[in-house]
């Protein structure tokens, strides 16, 4: 019953943060759209009224016309009723780390550690999983607070650091988790911007124009600074949140630069989109982009396996690797500790399941996702053999 309710706790969990990171994200899309399409304002005295550009659009039936204030109005009050854009970044933010302590901290031994990797204590693989978003924040901060006012300079050094946390974070936890953690680490950045940066800006802004004082341009300029960082991590991050489906990605031995170019052609897409709003779009960012992906489908081919070299390989050998390594979670009452149901309903109790799901045990086994952390200690020898038999079906 416990394994049960966790498991609707996760799902619910999983939509809020779906949920609310569509908010967020398209939020943010639409307000880089806005200010990069953003043209100067046709009638002269909407200048003096301090407006700084403008854009038409058409949209559902009508006509919109968007204006931007640098410094608020000029000779005019604010008006009383603002809309906040915080909210969205907030929940996503909560919701994706209650997901992360229900699957990762309460799951470590499973979820969060992989004793080949590095034999830590669950306590310790929770320490390293906090450490790494606490600490990714008050590196990145620290570096903004370094680096202003030089952004291209900044930006190689970020480049560097999320690699450098991809690589390291690879060599402490389960590469599933390893991924989740830079994508987390990345996403609690975002909403750290929006938390420390972003929204206290805007509020002294508002405050001091309420005031009938000059707004001081300062936090505006660090606002625009982290809101620019967040709209380039969005693709990474949107990424890695989908990646847990994908085992072939994360589970290479070099996954950690797998990452790194997946996050990379991102970051090359999100530009040209960027650059498309103000007229100034390249072909060549989706084309290296693809190409970065096309590598990526390239290098992480399945192995080619010599099935005569193996023997035959029977299906009672196949049946006692699967009793012994997999069938605690994949059976119709799983005995291993956190599993109501068979993961992805798949049962393997009876040699007739087994060859039904042929291709699928190959595959995750052979690329070592499966057992997940390797609760059961399957062996590299076992793992060949089931390749072999996969091969030898075929």
């Amino acid at each position: 019953m416990e394994a049960y309710l966790l498991d609707w706790i996760n799902l619910l969990l999983r939509w809020l943060h779906l949920i609310a990171g569509v908010a967020w994200i398209g939020a943010s899309f639409y307000f880089v759209m806005l200010d990069s399409s953003l043209s100067r304002p046709a009638r002269p005295q909407d200048e003096e009224r301090g407006v700084s550009g403008e854009l038409w659009a058409v949209h559902g039936g009508g006509v919109y016309q968007s204006q931007k204030y640098l410094l608020g109005p000029v000779g005019e009050p604010l008006a009383a009723k603002l809309h906040w854009s915080k909210w969205e970044a907030y929940t996503t933010w909560l919701s994706g780390m209650g997901l992360l302590v229900l699957v990762y901290w309460f799951g470590a031994k499973t979820y969060l550690i992989d004793g080949q990797v590095m034999d830590l204590s669950a306590a310790g693989g929770i320490a390293i999983s906090g450490g790494s978003i606490v600490g990714g924040w008050l590196v990145y901060n620290l570096l903004c607070q370094l680096m202003k006012g030089r952004d291209k300079a900044l930006a190689a050094i970020l480049l560097v650091f999320v690699c450098g946390a991809s690589w390291g974070l690879f060599q402490l936890l389960a590469a599933r988790a390893a991924f989740l953690h830079v994508g987390a680490m990345m996403g609690s950045i975002m909403a750290a911007n929006v938390f420390f940066h972003i929204i206290p800006g805007q509020k002294k802004m508002v405050a001091q124009i309420r005031a009938g004082q000059v707004p001081d341009a300062q936090p505006g300029i660090v606002g625009k600074q982290r809101s620019v960082h967040n709209t380039y991590f969005t693709l990474p991050v949107l990424f890695i949140m989908i990646s847990n489906h994908y085992p072939m990605t994360y589970s290479h031995a070099n996954g950690w630069l797998v990452l790194i170019f997946i996050m990379l052609a991102g970051v090359l897409i999100r530009q040209y989109f960027v650059l498309r709003h103000s007229g100034k779009a390249s072909p060549a960012l989706p084309a290296v982009a693809v190409i970065l992906l096309l590598s990526m489908v390239w290098y992480l081919s399945p192995q080619t396996i010599d099935s005569a070299a193996a023997g035959r390989v029977t299906a009672a050998q196949i049946s006692r690797i699967i009793d012994n390594r997999c069938v605690a979670c994949h059976a119709s009452t799983p005995t291993q500790p956190g599993f109501a149901a068979a993961p992805l309903g798949l049962i393997m109790e009876t040699p007739q399941q087994i060859a039904q799901h042929a291709e699928r045990i190959a595959t995750t086994v052979q690329s070592k996702y499966m057992p997940i952390g390797n609760l059961t200690g399957m062996t590299d020898a076992e793992r060949a053999m089931v390749a072999a038999w996969y091969a030898q079906q075929r």
